[in-house]
């Protein structure tokens, strides 16, 4: 997301930051390159009005004049305003009502609203230990009850049993009352779509809204849509009243402007965003950390929180160890493709470290391909217990024998046995090097085709 916008504000605030000085010819020509690019990114021509015009009166203050370096201070103002259009802070979910709390899905068919319901469920589940029960109430799609069913299992959170014949205010009542009888703290309530806003849509909402007196009534939009998801959140904010909006497919929008704009035109926070297909790809939406991205300073804390989740702190410990003993073996390589992939992949990673744009030009260039961690695992699981703890072992033999177990050929398993060497010199060298050598020389390696 903002791949675009981040390179393009980029290669602006580049130009400002070597310059000794700033006058105020040079602030506007920044900003009339920030305006194009926000525009490009297609964000809401008011948002960008109101975005450069704030920017501004800051930019071309006495605080900037006086600044020791201006063009670093141009750079701070232009965050504080991205930070402050993406809504400031994150916007926790309100669960502070007697239980069960109804939370309503809104939105229109297609937006992932099903999906989003599951995935939050997971997250409510495992990570704030609540009792959760999904329910869906869409009796017009076929299948999509029994879809929310499957999804359910597939979380391991209960679903509503289904009840033919109900209307969505029947299912919504009943829900609530197995949700009071059995204990549960949330009720998750799946309404249904439409391929576009009608009465028949809004009057079928706001009679469940009515019947149960939700305390979050979040609303799916499709980042991919663009300006759409903004006009249809302003919408259903109109007529029905959102608590807060959950933006899907954020990780294949290049632009990004549908985020830069919904909290200034609908005033709602957007609570949650969805990374992927995967059950647990649902972030928090913290404004200061996209901020951060978009102006290439990347997300460290959603990088050290994303590798608590995913990494054991006794794997941790023991890679530390052998990293201290200069112990390294493919059963340590391994280990580290297979945490690499559970936090996203290197691309996952990479979105969240400093200067992205200008790492991935590098990786680029150094012929780096992310696609080949699924051969390089294949190639390890292929070898024997011995010949992952003894890479002498590997003649060529061996070697045939590994490329064949592993669907890959004998030149690929001779550049991963290379890679592996290359990575065995670098941990011994981690000491000197320090943990900004490590991202340089590491990682790099292990992904070159």
């Amino acid at each position: 997301m903002f791949e675009s916008l981040s390179t393009k504000l980029g290669s602006v605030f580049d130009k400002l930051r070597g310059r000794g000085a700033l006058s105020e010819a040079d602030v506007d020509a920044a900003l009339r390159e920030v305006r194009v690019a926000l525009l490009e990114a297609d964000v809401a021509l008011q948002v960008v009005k109101d975005f450069v015009a704030g920017v501004k009166l800051e930019a071309i203050g006495q605080q900037v004049v006086r600044s020791v370096t201006p063009g670093q201070m141009v750079v701070k103002i232009v965050n504080d305003k991205l930070v402050e259009t993406l809504g400031s802070t994150a916007v926790e979910l309100n669960l502070r009502a007697t239980p069960p709390v109804a939370i309503l899905m809104l939105g229109l068919q297609g937006s992932g609203k099903t999906t989003t319901s599951a995935k939050l469920a997971k997250r409510l589940a495992q990570k704030d230990r609540k009792k959760v029960l999904l329910a869906s109430l869409d009796v017009r799609r076929p299948a999509a009850q029994e879809q929310l069913a499957v999804l359910g299992r597939q979380v391991e959170v209960e679903t509503l049993p289904i009840v033919s014949g109900q209307d969505p205010v029947a299912i919504a009542k009943r829900a609530m009352e197995v949700g009071r009888n059995e204990g549960y703290d949330i009720v998750i309530l799946d309404t249904a779509g439409r391929l576009s806003i009608d009465d028949e849509l809004m009057a079928e909402a706001a009679a469940v809204r009515d019947a149960v007196g939700p305390t979050e009534s979040l609303l799916v939009v499709d980042a991919l849509t663009g300006q759409d998801a903004v006009n249809t959140a302003t919408q259903f904010n109109t007529r029905l009243g959102v608590t807060g909006i959950v933006m899907t497919r954020v990780d294949g929008d290049q632009r990004g402007g549908a985020a830069l704009s919904m909290r200034a035109v609908t005033g709602k926070p957007i609570k949650f965003v969805g990374l992927g297909e995967k059950m647990d790809a649902i972030d928090v939406f913290y404004p200061d950390r996209i901020a951060g991205r978009i102006l290439g300073m990347g997300d460290i804390v959603g990088l050290v929180e994303k590798a608590q989740e995913n990494v054991a702190a006794e794997d941790a410990e023991k890679l530390a160890r052998k990293l201290k003993s200069g112990d390294f073996d493919f059963n340590d390589m391994l280990s580290q493709l297979e945490q690499l992939k559970k936090m996203g992949g290197l691309g996952g990673v990479m979105n969240m470290l400093p200067g992205v744009q200008k790492m991935k030009a590098q990786m680029a260039n150094a012929n780096v391909d992310e696609k080949v961690v699924g051969r390089q695992t294949a190639i390890i699981r292929a070898m024997t217990k011995k010949e992952r703890r003894d890479s002498k072992l590997l003649n060529g033999s061996r070697k045939r024998r590994i490329a064949a177990g592993s669907g890959t050929t004998v030149e690929e398993v001779n550049r991963v046995v290379k890679q592996f060497m290359e990575m065995s010199r670098v941990m011994k060298q981690m000491g000197k090097l320090g943990q900004k050598g490590m991202m340089r020389t590491g990682i790099a390696n292990l992904f070159r085709r």
